[in-house]
């Protein structure tokens, strides 16, 4: 097997174990973390330790008979849906504008919906707590959607413009000729064929929106604080395995909305055959 040809290139697998070693540390880096807080939810003690000492559910039970978490938690999912709802067709609709515009104009433009990905989300933040603070929105949900809509149009765009890229753009143009709208001709040809891009740009606009915390400790508090800035405060305050509880709870939702994903991808892959 390893001598076997691992590329059109005739690189032999062997060839490539440095390759492979060095993905697989890559991946233990990234997985282990959350490997990790699962057995230290269920923990007896009133710390995080690892490995535990005791088991018990303790803190599961406590995440979900706390009104405060409770609170902070659909708060949270009420911001990131309501920005997912948002950000989609705006940054939906952004990509496929600037796929239609000369090469030109679209550098300068895609760069200014890039921005908020760029700049450090504590200057985002500093300059959105002064901006809100004048016109009132600081500890607001309406404040708190509006950032997360900042936040997630990046992902929707860039997304999505990859999934402009490789759409053949002359069956667009040939529903057109024969009549149609360029509205009609894109909500109908157009966007079925790039729903999967659209589809991945909704999750990451979806947990950009949630998992913001740096903004959030700037202009949310008390009722109004997220459960990611709720989390931070646990963790400076607390250090209980309550925090390692919440964690599990978000990294098990994570791998249930990617399993759901993509098994609504495989109708769309066995239709395109």
């Amino acid at each position: 097997m390893l001598t076997a040809a691992a590329s059109a290139t005739q690189i032999r697998h062997y060839q490539r174990l440095w390759l492979y070693g060095l993905c697989a540390l890559i991946f233990t880096f990234l997985i282990v973390p959350c490997v990790l807080i699962v057995p230290m939810s269920f923990s007896a003690s009133n710390y995080l330790e690892f490995p535990p000492r005791a088991w018990s559910l303790r803190w599961y039970r406590e995440f979900f008979d706390s009104a405060e978490w409770m609170d902070a938690l659909w708060l949270s999912l009420r911001v990131a849906g309501l920005t997912t709802l948002i950000a989609t067709p705006i940054g939906t609709a952004a990509a496929y504008g600037l796929s239609q515009m000369p090469e030109r104009l679209t550098k300068p433009l895609r760069l200014s919906f890039l921005l908020p990905m760029i700049v450090p989300n504590i200057l985002v933040a500093i300059g959105v707590f002064f901006v809100f603070a004048k016109l009132g929105l600081n500890n607001t949900v309406t404040g708190l959607v509006l950032v997360g809509i900042m936040l997630a149009l990046p992902f929707v765009l860039v997304t999505v413009s990859s999934g402009l890229q490789s759409f053949d753009g002359n069956l667009e143009r040939a529903a057109r000729s024969l009549g149609a709208t360029r509205l009609k001709a894109f909500l109908t040809v157009t966007v079925p064929q790039i729903k999967s891009s659209i589809a991945a740009g909704a999750l990451f606009a979806f947990v950009a929106a949630f998992d913001e915390v740096v903004i959030a400790l700037y202009i949310s508090s008390g009722e109004n604080s997220t459960l990611p800035r709720r989390m931070f405060a646990n963790i400076r305050d607390q250090v209980d395995p309550l925090v390692a509880a919440v964690s599990s709870v978000l990294v098990v939702a994570s791998i249930v909305l990617l399993l759901i994903v993509q098994i609504a991808k495989r109708p769309e892959k066995g239709a395109a055959r």
